[in-house]
């Protein structure tokens, strides 16, 4: 089958002839199609390389066959009957002999010796691992010109079972999961007894625990450091593995590092990938009376098991674990607070504890929405790293639709005074502001509240009295309608009616919403860090934390999660306002605009960003730091670049900004200096002052409002000369 390019955007992988994407193994028929870069910076080969596990070279395969395999010690030494009453009891130091509680015949040596043949196909080379179920052999596939394959024994307590479902094994095909081809029986000369192996394809590259070991050690088992972007990338291939199986009715129940192999990419292969290699422990969803396989690090505890059985969730738990292990031994471990990356690297860490989250409904549902999650902080992290943006739509929350500008960027054309720039919005006026989390698809509700989106709150609430529907939807729609009405005591009530368990990220979103309408900042924001625990790579709950900080004048954590959000898009100009506050809360003017600066043009908010420029460049900071000639000269070069009034080339908010501006000038050169009405500077300053005051007096709108203004320009006017 001719391979085509993969419809992913960004994706510099091909879809094979599985049906799966070579790269990141996502089936193609989910796939959308492309959608182009907003920016000319993000351009999707970027994108694509950001997903790209580095190629490196790899030895020959048989100089990894063990020489001299050693017995394990410790709890790996356990009698392999099945039904043996004592299976630890075996003794510690001998290798070969008989179970003393059942008298069942084992050996911890290898079974199968170089030269060994199975299947009158299989030549064995010898071991050059060991797994769960004993040794891991190297062979060569004598019907396929010695191409190498790797037997690996089956637990033999119902040889009919196994057989059954090494053929299931067979009909798996997927790029990150190792190919089952055979299964083949030979005679261990320890036991006397025959021996069941599956033969699977060989996979050239090192094991992740191998990786990790490399990597925490400071080595580069990657050709380059690991980074967090790598593990990532890893653990989303694994998730796609996991959700194949998933999909198939089946769970994988023993992820941990050395079940899963970094397969190094060939030339002609846009980069390295990895694949699940020890199948063995494969059984069926919820199957119940098998003999698991688990490692008991990464595994759920022993009573969940025991209730539910292996389940998807449990697979989760351990690529939770699995992945922070690996963060451990990244390049990352140790730059937790590392400018740029600190926040991205918590997302992270926060996406895996939630997968091992020991509540079993408080995990992620599948692996595919655990997948998207990293996806989202990968796209944060790498955004952090280089500077460059990487939008993406959030999951699940509406896009952040508000500048959260806290005025900065209005215009008022009677001049108020500018008070506190950098003032954050108030809690109360954030509360009814911030993003909506998207309609749960399953509720009863859900089609409703889909007809009913964009109605004004009264409105709404009329639409849900007639239809009489009781959801927790509707609940949380409630709440939102009655927040935004100001009745924060009924807005309370509706969410106290809510279905939901109290710990749904749902409902503690809310309960953050009400307590910010209460003004109760410090719960608000407790409220927010279990979102932020749930949805890691949701733009709305750091947002939420960022305000919640900056109220509090947590300048740091605000900045850190501003730069969060801004950082993977540059259009959430809420984000840009806030880390603007925070630069003038620390005097700090060209800091200021240069965040104004990076809102793009494709925002709905880059005028408001603009006018927020000219203030900045005008105002008296908060060290009483008064702007420069250059600096007025900028806010003046600004403004004649605006869009304001509709076009129009004068307007009142037009003339209220150059009034601004000259009246900035003015304060500025008094600031140095007495007055003096003979200066030709001055009062050439005086002059355009007066000018822009009597221009807003022309268009204002009340009598009162154009005395005022003409009381302005008479106090600023030049003195005249008689």
């Amino acid at each position: 089958m001719t391979q085509t390019r993969c419809q992913w955007p960004g994706c510099a992988g091909e879809v094979d002839e599985t049906g799966y994407c070579d790269l990141d193994g996502h089936p193609v028929e989910q796939r959308p199609a492309p959608a182009p870069s907003p920016t000319s910076g993000d351009s999707s080969a970027r994108r694509g390389a950001d997903w790209l596990l580095p190629r490196f070279a790899f030895q020959d395969p048989v100089s990894r066959v063990i020489a001299d395999p050693v017995a394990p010690t410790g709890r790996n030494r356990r009698c392999p009957n099945t039904a043996c009453p004592d299976p630890g009891s075996l003794p510690p130091d001998r290798s070969t002999g008989h179970c003393h509680a059942c008298g069942a015949p084992y050996t911890f040596l290898p079974t199968l010796a170089r030269g060994d043949v199975l299947n009158e196909r299989y030549q064995v080379e010898g071991p050059f691992a060991r797994g769960g179920m004993g040794w891991v052999y190297l062979a060569r596939d004598t019907r396929l010109l010695g191409a190498p394959v790797v037997l690996k024994g089956l637990i033999e307590d119902d040889p009919e079972a196994t057989a059954h479902e090494v053929r299931n094994l067979i009909d798996l095909a997927h790029p990150n999961v190792v190919r089952v081809l055979d299964f083949a029986a030979h005679v261990d000369a320890h036991t006397g007894q025959e021996r069941r192996y599956i033969v699977m394809e060989y996979v050239d590259g090192l094991v992740l625990s191998e990786v990790a070991a490399e990597a925490h050690a400071g080595g580069t088992p990657l050709g380059v450091p690991m980074t967090v972007e790598h593990v990532i990338t890893m653990g989303r291939q694994v998730l796609t593995a996991l959700d194949y199986l998933h999909g198939r009715g089946k769970v994988y129940c023993d992820l941990k590092p050395a079940n899963v192999i970094l397969r190094s990419g060939a030339d002609g292969e846009p980069g390295s990938r990895v694949k699940l290699i020890d199948l063995g422990a494969v059984q069926d969803v919820a199957e119940r009376g098998r003999s698991l396989t688990i490692t008991e690090d990464f595994a759920v505890s022993r009573a969940e098991i025991a209730e539910r059985g292996m389940t998807v969730r449990s697979d989760l738990y351990t690529v939770g674990e699995t992945l922070m292990r690996l963060l451990e031994a990244s390049a990352d471990r140790t730059g937790w607070g590392a400018p740029g990356v600190g926040v991205g690297v918590e997302s992270f860490r926060r996406v895996c504890l939630r997968a091992r989250h020991p509540d079993y409904t408080r995990r992620f549902a599948s692996a595919a929405e655990m997948s998207d999650q990293l996806a989202a902080v990968h796209r944060e992290i790498a955004a952090l790293r280089d500077g460059v943006e990487r939008p993406g739509e959030p999951i699940w929350f509406a896009p952040v639709a508000e500048s959260f500008d806290g005025r900065l960027g209005q215009v008022s054309t009677l001049l108020e005074p500018d008070g506190r720039l950098h003032a954050c919005p108030a809690p109360e006026e954030t509360a009814d502001r911030l993003p909506a989390p998207v309609v749960d698809e399953d509720d009863d509700a859900a089609g409703f509240l889909a007809g009913a989106a964009g109605d004004p709150p009264q409105r709404l609430l009329s639409k849900l009295d007639d239809s009489g529907l009781r959801s927790p939807e509707t609940a949380l729609a409630r709440c939102r309608a009655l927040l935004a009405l100001g009745d924060v005591t009924a807005a309370a009530a509706a969410l106290a009616d809510s279905a939901a368990p109290a710990h749904d990220w749902r409902v503690r979103w809310h309960a953050g919403l009400l307590n910010l309408a209460r003004g109760e900042v410090a719960a608000a924001r407790g409220d927010f860090d279990e979102v932020y625990a749930a949805v890691p790579g949701e733009d709305a709950p750091k947002l939420a934390l960022a305000f919640c900080a900056e109220a509090e004048e947590d300048l740091d954590t605000a900045a850190a999660f501003h730069s969060a959000v801004r950082a993977r898009d540059h259009a959430v100009a809420a984000a840009a306002f806030g880390l603007t506050r925070i630069s003038l809360a620390r005097s700090s003017r060209e800091q200021a605009v240069a965040h104004l600066a990076e809102v793009p043009a494709r925002s709905r908010f880059h005028d408001a960003a603009g006018i927020a420029a000219v203030r900045v460049w005008c105002a008296t900071l908060a060290d009483g730091s008064r702007p420069t000639a250059p600096d007025l000269d900028r806010a003046r070069a600004r403004l004649a670049g605006l869009y304001l009034d509709d076009g129009n080339p004068a307007g009142p908010a037009r003339e209220a900004l150059t009034a601004l501006v000259e009246q900035a000038a003015l304060d500025a050169l008094l600031a140095e200096r007495p007055e003096r009405p003979d200066d030709p500077g001055e009062r050439a300053l005086r002059t355009r002052l007066e000018a822009a005051y009597r221009a807003l007096a022309r268009q204002a709108e009340t009598p009162r409002q154009r005395g005022e203004l003409v009381d302005l320009a008479n106090r600023h006017r030049p003195v005249t000369q008689w």
